[in-house]
């Protein structure tokens, strides 16, 4: 995770939108007023929609230096500001430009195949079946839980720690700490264990035990593998996302603010 810092005025905006009607009505007024650009050749793209939609943004323009100012017109839209049609071009001018590294997920399938897939928000393990999932848990190459028997087991960025993390009771992290929160879902063993805060630089590798009795299914954000054997989780330092948020409603306030509600 990069400090926030200035973003340069943009030349151009492409726009995109989700399905959503919301969004759609949005794009059609933005459209008539701002005129568009191409998502190849625009400098900042102004994706409409909600959380779901700001994550498959940044999934698709990854690494490529295009910079995204999403504005909500979903339901919950935390990675979102506000919608406004008005000064648009000074506001994304003005916006803080937030950098994210996305975490690698690498799984050993039963099948015999591997797989890669990014995670802006988190890496998520999960039972497949009516029995609990059992898992071994390395960190760095030591085995700091030999057994542990839950429902799930994820390791979120910053950046996903107030999505399924927080509702999993796992910590909010600021957005500039070098930290990866570890939570449990309904951990049965070790019972009284509730997660682990790690350090960013870390490999995390988690093997399933007993596979056929207690399949596990492994998701980075909306990319699925079913039946794993083997998951390791790191972040990939060489890899970038580019966010940009208003700066009286910056994401890292938002982070923060979050941690005092109700």
């Amino acid at each position: 995770m990069s400090l926030p810092k200035k973003t340069l005025p943009p030349k151009t905006l492409g726009f995109i939108a989700s399905t959503a009607p919301e969004a759609q009505s949005a794009l059609e007024e933005l459209l008539r007023l701002y005129g568009n650009t191409s998502i190849e050749d625009a400098d900042v793209i102004v994706a409409l929609g909600g959380d779901g939609f700001m994550l498959q943004t940044l999934h698709q323009t990854i690494n490529t230096g295009k910079r995204i100012y999403g504005m909500n017109c979903g339901s919950v839209g935390f990675l979102m500001n506000d919608y406004h049609r008005e000064n648009l071009r000074e506001r994304v001018a003005e916006a803080i430009e937030n950098e994210l590294h996305p975490l690698k997920m690498t799984t050993t399938n039963e099948d015999g195949s591997s797989s890669v897939a990014l995670a802006i928000n988190e890496v998520y393990l999960f039972r497949q079946s009516y029995q609990a999932a059992k898992l071994c848990v390395e960190i760095d190459g030591h085995v700091r839980l030999e057994e542990l028997i839950c429902d799930g087991l994820m390791v979120a960025t910053p950046a996903g720690s107030t999505a399924y993390n927080l509702s999993a009771h796992g910590p909010i992290l600021p957005l500039e700490a070098p930290l990866l929160a570890m939570t449990p879902v309904s951990a049965f063993r070790p019972r009284r264990w509730r997660g682990a805060l790690l350090p960013n630089h870390v490999r995390v590798d988690i093997h399933i035990l007993e596979p056929e009795k207690r399949p596990v299914n492994a998701v980075a954000d909306n990319a699925e593998v079913k039946s794993v054997l083997h998951v390791r989780v790191e972040q990939s330092t060489e890899v970038t996302a580019r966010i940009l948020s208003d700066p009286n409603h910056s994401w890292s306030d938002r982070i923060l603010a979050e941690q005092f509600n109700n």
